[in-house]
Formats: C-alpha cells, structure tokens, sequence
C-alpha cells in the first residue's frame, strides 16, 4: 500500500501547474449529491489524488484511474482537498492512508447488534452451563467411596452402595425405681401406725406393688406374723401371735343369716354382708355366715372332734388350736340358702357358690383353700372357706392367678405341721 501511495505521488507531481488549484467534490455514499461544474464521472475512475471535494463540488481530471472510497463519518459529508501538485512523498503517502476506508471497520454507534453477538452470548452461556454440571459430577464421584476393583477394563463409577449409617444412640429411659423402702413413704408409716391396713396398701401404690415390696424385702414394717392385720398368714407352721389371739371389735354382719352366731372383725363383717347383697342383687340367691370367729378354746374343742371322727387326717380338714384363720375374726365359712341352708359341702354346686368364686375378689375376700393347693396349704379343697385380705390385695391376688397366701407372699408351702 505505501508503495501505491508513493506511485501516486509521484504521478501527482508530473501534473501541470494549472491543475493546482482546481478541487474536485464527491458526496459521500448515501447522501443525493450532484457535482455542479464537472462532468458525471463514476467516482471509481478518479485517481486517488483527484478526490472530489466538498468545499467546491468540482472535480480535477486526471488521466490515471483510482477508485474513490465509499464512506460515511456521521451522515455528514466530507470533502477531501486535492492535494497541490508538488508536495513530498511522504506527504503523499500520508495523505494516502487517511483517505483508505477499511471494510471490516465497527459499525456506526447507532447501528443494531448483529444477531451473532446474541448467539455467541447463548452459547457461552449454555458451556459455562455444561461445565458446572461436569464440575458438580467430577466432585461427586470424588467423594464417593472407591467401588473395588472389577478388572481393567472397568471405567469409573459413578454409582457406589451408600454408606452405612450407624444407628442414632437411644438415650437409656430407666423408670424411677421404687422407693426402696415403702415403710419410708409417710403415707404409709402413718397408716401402720393407726391400724388401717387398707389406706397402707394404697400408700405403697396398691396391692401388686405392695406384694412387691414385701417379697424383696422393701417392707420391714410390715409382719406376716402380725395376727392384727389383714395381710397376717396362718397355717401349719405359722401360728396366732400369741397363740391365744382374739381380735377386738367382733360384729355380727348385718343383714347376713347367721347360723351359728358367729361374728367377725368389724371391716370382715362390712365386706361379707357386702358381697351376700351383690349375690341376692345379682339373682344369685341368699348366702348365710355358717362360722366366723372361734376363739382359741372354741378351736380345742372343734379340732378334738374332728379328730376323734378321722384320726390324723382331721388335719386335712381342721386346724389345731392356735392355727386355725377362724382365730383371727378375718374368716368366714358360707354356705347357700333357699329358704332353709345347705351344708358347706353344697355350696360349689349352686349358684350361690360360683358366685362366690367369681366375684368375691371384688369385695376384698379370696378362697382361701382352692382347688390343686393342698401340698402348699396342707388342706382339701374348701370352696366355702373364705379370707378376707381387703380390696387391695384380693385384686392382685385375683388378677395375678394366685391359689394360695403362701405363694402370694413368696413363703414356704406349709403341708405339715413342724411337730
């Protein structure tokens, strides 16, 4: 290019003088301009020194052709002076490269963005795209564990068995355990103290936990011995203390046909006449007091003739002296009425007693000698033979499927005396 510029110059030079001062003036591309004193020349064919101007609009002739660069500065026109005939050539050449138009110049600022700039947006946007997602696998697989080694040929896994999970600790919820002593409790030691029984239990939390606590050993107030209370145990081998024990406060049940005249402590006496109308409302028929209370002499005499009728086996039916429940005022022999009374051998076969086999429990007595318990009582089954514990104990004894006190209360079998 500068060679061209250096050619032109020099063609320029060779130009008369006249032609000095003549300009020549061309209207840029786009714009409606007509030169006013030269003749219609394509601007193509003009040389490159004889340039139209826009000063004038006329046009210096020249006999070498140059083609005329078609641009637009601004929408404004431009003229271009010819330059004056004797000028140096680096002048020329300068004057050559201002006036060379390059067609890969930026658009004007007003002109609207080509459609490949928004594409080339797109598409960047959708490679940043696929990287972060390639980025977040590689991550992934990174931290997964290694799966093992399937041969060489075997590429990278993406998938791997999840890792075990180790089971979250569960805390250790131990129930408050119970007081270690009840006799502790002042509800209870307040109970003992006056002689209710009753309220003691439920101090202790009822009749299975109070069972509970006298087995363990949680319950030094607490005497089986004790012929005064309602959880005493008499048999073989466990006698009245003193031996010659009467209870205080004998009553006759009231409302309660009495055979024989015997009585019973007072809270026995309020539970048997309790349970005799709970039968007759039930429509189980009348229940009658057979025996209560037999005092130590009264029992010499019983025992003496049942032995005198059975020998040694009156034990299997009759207590001695001094080992007899009926002592305590807390038993009661029952037997069945209709209008006149049966015997005590009739009563399990009436309904008088499967009601007492049923539903005694609810009135705080139990069957004392049942069914299958004599190598722990030493006695033959006797249905009619009631003990009276009290509400609390009788429902753990009946819901526990007890037979016998003694297992109740976790004490020896007692099926002969010691001596």
């Amino acid at each position: 290019m500068r060679e061209e510029a250096e050619r032109r110059a020099r063609a320029a030079d060779s130009t008369p003088a006249a032609a000095a001062t003549d300009v020549v003036s061309f209207e840029l591309p786009g714009d409606d301009f007509v030169p006013s004193s030269a003749p219609a020349v394509a601007p193509s064919a003009l040389p490159l020194d004889l340039r139209p101007s826009a000063a004038t609009g006329q046009r210096r002739t020249d006999s070498t052709p140059h083609p005329v660069p078609e641009a637009r500065v601004r929408g404004r026109r431009r003229a271009v002076r010819s330059p004056r005939p004797v000028v140096s050539e680096r002048r020329a050449a300068r004057a050559a490269e201002l006036l060379e138009v390059d067609d890969s110049a930026q658009p004007a600022r007003h002109a609207r963005p080509r459609r490949l700039t928004r594409r080339l947006i797109v598409v960047a946007g959708l490679a940043t795209g696929a990287a972060l997602l390639l980025g977040s696998a590689a991550m992934t697989a990174m931290m997964l564990p290694s799966a093992p080694d399937a041969g060489a040929d075997a590429g990278l896994s993406m998938t791997a068995d999840p890792p075990e999970i180790q089971q979250l600790p569960v805390p250790d919820i131990e129930e408050s355990p119970p007081a270690a002593d009840i006799c502790s409790l002042p509800d209870v030691t307040a109970a003992v103290q006056r002689g209710d029984d009753e309220a003691a239990i439920v101090a202790a939390g009822g009749g299975e936990a109070f069972r509970a606590a006298v087995v363990e050993g949680r319950a030094p107030c607490v005497d089986l011995s004790d012929s005064a209370r309602i959880w005493t145990v008499m048999d073989k081998i466990r006698p009245a203390s003193p031996i010659d024990y009467r209870p205080s406060a004998l009553v006759l049940p009231d409302g309660v046909r009495n055979v024989e005249g015997g009585a019973l402590r007072s809270d026995a006496a309020s539970a048997l006449a309790s349970l005799v109308t709970a039968a007759r409302n039930a429509g189980g028929g009348e229940i009658a007091l057979e025996s209560g209370f037999r005092s130590y002499q009264t029992q010499q005499e019983t025992y003496g003739r049942h032995f005198a009728e059975r020998g040694e086996r009156a034990d299997q039916v009759s207590a001695r002296p001094g080992y007899s429940e009926h002592q305590l005022g807390l038993s009661a022999d029952v037997v069945a009425c209709a209008g006149a009374c049966g015997s005590l051998d009739q009563l399990a076969a009436t309904p008088q007693g499967q009601f007492v086999a049923e539903h005694s429990w609810e009135h705080g007595w139990i069957v004392r000698y049942a069914d299958g318990a004599t190598p722990v009582t030493g006695y033959l089954p006797e249905p009619w033979h009631l003990r009276y514990v009290g509400p609390e104990l009788a429902k753990a004894y009946h819901e526990g499927g007890w037979t016998s006190l003694e297992e109740f209360f976790a004490l020896p079998p007692a099926p002969d005396y010691l001596g």
